[in-house]
């Protein structure tokens, strides 16, 4: 069903329109779904851990994942390298091999890795797998199939690769110009460089454009005038403790900078805003490393994977390096995209979701994949093997007819080769080297020098209102190669849709047309503070902490002065099997409340941290601090992070919220058995963050440890009603 956020659908679009399913066998709505439940691959696999996907030219989708235990609860103690799914509608998943199996690794592969973190791509008449090797190096496979057989191509980047955090969480991208660009790593840097002329190998110097504890996944797509590289942080495969979430910077050029919603560049050493994906305390745990799908609606979905919280691990399997292992279930997850004031979002901040959502449309209101004949479409064209072919200029129509806001897609190949809809024909012109648009209005706009014109690439034009955009892409996955966009005449209603080739010969698949998606614009609110609950808080403007608070180990260090309580860092921790430092606590109240400090806080050596707790005992807590963390791969070097930790019964993961300057304001929110947390730069705009689980009971609490040398001063510590 439709959550609260969803705009109201498009009018309808039809008008002497043929059924949506005039072709035989056409993939494309031969079981769309209306609703969906996550995870969308319960019943076909166990867990698919960092999902890549594309649609491939069959008209199918297609998933690839990490090497992974998929078939656990049949019986099987081993994983899968790189295993595939194929699916019609992107909810309804199958399992359709691995890219390479157990018995046949290419020989090159170093003793005891595991493949993980495919990227797909599709370009010059080939997919293109990159996958990454967890000993290190970078490697592809390419096939003219999105199932294989898939041929092995080597190494394309060494582990050695000039990245401080090393060759793992690659991607690719094709640019405007047609140039390629690698982008990688993890733990805890990014990198980007230019590639050569075929994509095998970096051509240009590499540059690190994001630092974040646990920064990987990166993953680009080009949007209007930006570059966005979605991201993940915190733990990503801890069980029911991963921190995983998904965030996003965007830039001008595929190179950076590129900076957050709140102006922070991802290079700058301090946790970032900019949240795509968070837990919500629903159930799912640790959702991240994404991809993103486009539906034939226009409508973007985040693919990514989360952990069941009440079912999270794995019994001990054999790895495909042949080790132990113990691992975390990580299925597939699909929900919707939105993009609001220039920044994506899932649900439109609502989170990973848990009960029936509506689903991708999958469906073309008129089009085919054709995969059993012409599809009702007449003209110049003849259908041959699952597509409409041409020898000469010609024109085959649809039998249906659309109108209204609506997006028209259609695969191409050919030195001429389009579609059209109604009285506009958007077409390849490899003479003049140009994506041409004619008829009811024109453009055009230039096409890369490298662009093959013997290979697949999908136009599509998009109609809303009187606003027309037209796009061409190697592979739909939001990296157009070029668009033009222009203004319809009030007269324009629509029409039929059709192949088009204006010389010589050319295919055409996958041609059809849906109504257009409706944005949605509005975010979900930020929960809301209610009135201040004094009993519960303290503007420490005494001598003392007021009578609320009481201690867990004394520390004779904290003085309260100039209105502020000051706590020196201690020596101790509060982590696990070190529980040595101080925790000042005072009752929490019954029912929903936000608890809330200002900080100032000088750390600068790991692992020095302050902030509030929602404390039970040691071995039972919830933290949300400023906390000085290393930078894995570069010495001396230091982050300052917004660090948001649960720890229970021996376990614990950190999660990570947004920028933590010398100042800072922290919230966290209590409600029925979840804490979320909140920070702030002024005390007026907050940053809302993930969310743990939290039952009661528990006390409000304060630290200052992970070693000496630094000093924190709360200003207060406020509570309120949740509103």
């Amino acid at each position: 069903m439709p959550t609260s956020t969803q705009a109201a659908p498009a009018p309808a679009m039809l008008a002497n329109a043929a059924p949506a399913n005039d072709a035989p066998g056409n993939a494309a709505s031969a079981s769309a779904a209306a609703a969906y439940t996550n995870p969308v691959s319960a019943g076909a696999v166990d867990t698919f851990p960092d999902p890549a996907v594309i649609k491939g030219k069959d008209g199918r989708w297609w998933a690839y994942g990490t090497t992974n235990p998929i078939f656990n609860s049949r019986g099987e103690t081993g994983e899968h390298i790189l295993p595939t799914l194929t699916s019609p509608d992107l909810v309804h998943w199958t399992y359709a091999g691995d890219v390479f199996p157990l018995t046949a690794k290419p020989a090159w592969w170093p003793a005891g890795t595991r493949p993980w973190a495919p990227d797909i791509r599709y370009y010059n008449n080939a997919y293109r797998l990159t996958y990454s090797l967890s000993v290190g190096g970078i490697g592809l496979a390419t096939s003219s199939g999105p199932n294989g057989p898939w041929t092995d191509r080597g190494q394309i980047l060494p582990a050695a690769s000039g990245c401080p955090s090393g060759t793992i969480d690659q991607a690719l991208i094709t640019d405007t110009d047609g140039s390629y660009y690698l982008y990688w790593g993890s733990y805890d840097t990014i990198c980007v460089a230019r590639m050569n002329s075929d994509g095998t190998a970096i051509a240009g110097p590499v540059t690190q454009i994001g630092h974040g504890r646990r920064m990987e996944g990166g993953f680009v797509v080009h949007r209007g005038a930006y570059y966005y590289l979605f991201y993940s942080d915190g733990g990503c495969c801890d069980g029911a403790f991963s921190g995983y979430t998904v965030k996003v910077g965007r830039a001008t050029s595929p190179l950076g900078p590129f900076t957050t919603p709140t102006g922070v560049a991802l290079t700058d050493l301090t946790s970032k805003d900019g949240d795509v994906l968070a837990a919500s305390g629903n159930g799912w745990v640790g959702p991240g490393h994404n991809a993103i799908a486009t539906d034939l609606a226009g409508q973007d979905w985040l693919v990514y994977h989360a952990i069941p919280q009440n079912d999270p691990v794995f019994p001990p399997v054999t790895g495909a390096n042949g080790a132990t292992l113990n691992l975390s279930k990580r299925p597939l997850m699909i929900d919707r995209l939105d993009w609001i004031n220039g920044w994506p979002v899932v649900r439109a901040g609502a989170g990973p979701s848990r009960g029936a959502e509506k689903a991708p449309v999958t469906t073309w209101t008129v089009g085919s994949t054709f995969d059993g004949n012409a599809a009702g479409f007449t003209g110049g064209f003849s259908w041959s093997g699952g597509l409409l072919t041409t020898s000469a200029a010609a024109t085959s129509l649809s039998a249906g007819s659309v109108t209204g806001n609506v997006r028209v897609e259609g695969d191409v190949r050919g030195t001429a080769a389009g579609i059209s809809y109604g009285s506009v024909t958007a077409w390849l012109d490899s003479s003049a080297r140009r994506l041409v648009v004619d008829g009811a209005v024109v453009g055009s706009v230039a096409l890369p020098a490298n662009f093959n014109y013997q290979s697949w690439h999908t136009i599509v034009l998009t109609r809303r209102g009187t606003s027309l955009t037209v796009s061409v892409s190697a592979d739909r996955l939001l990296q157009d190669t070029a668009t033009v966009s222009l203004t319809l005449p009030s007269s324009f209603t629509g029409g039929r849709i059709g192949a088009v080739s204006r010389s010589g010969a050319a295919d055409v698949d996958n041609l059809g047309a849906a109504p257009l998606y409706v944005p949605v614009t509005t975010r979900v609110a930020d929960p809301v503070v209610g009135a201040l609950l004094p009993a519960y808080s303290d503007e420490f403007d005494s001598t003392a902490p007021n009578a609320g608070w009481s201690w867990v180990r004394p520390d004779a260090t904290v003085t309260v002065s100039g209105g502020s309580l000051v706590r020196p860092t201690q020596a101790g921790d509060l982590a696990l099997g070190a529980n040595n430092a101080g925790v000042l606590l005072r009752d929490a109240p019954a029912g929903p409340f936000v608890v809330e400090t200002k900080v100032q806080f000088d750390g600068v050596r790991g692992n020095q941290q302050a902030g509030l707790v929602l404390y039970d005992t040691d071995d039972r807590f919830v933290k949300l601090a400023h906390s000085v963390l290393p930078l894995n791969g570069v010495a001396n070097t230091f982050l300052q992070q917004t660090e948001f930790t649960k720890e229970d019964g021996g376990r614990s993961g950190p999660s990570f919220g947004g920028p933590a300057p010398g100042t800072m304001w922290l919230r966290l929110l209590h409600r029925d058995g979840v804490a979320r947390m909140a920070t702030s730069r002024d005390g007026v705009t907050w940053t809302w963050g993930a969310a743990w689980t939290m039952p009661r009971p528990f006390r409000i609490g304060v630290v200052a440890m992970g070693g000496t040398g630094a000093t924190a001063r709360f200003d207060y510590v406020r509570t309120y009603a949740a509103g």
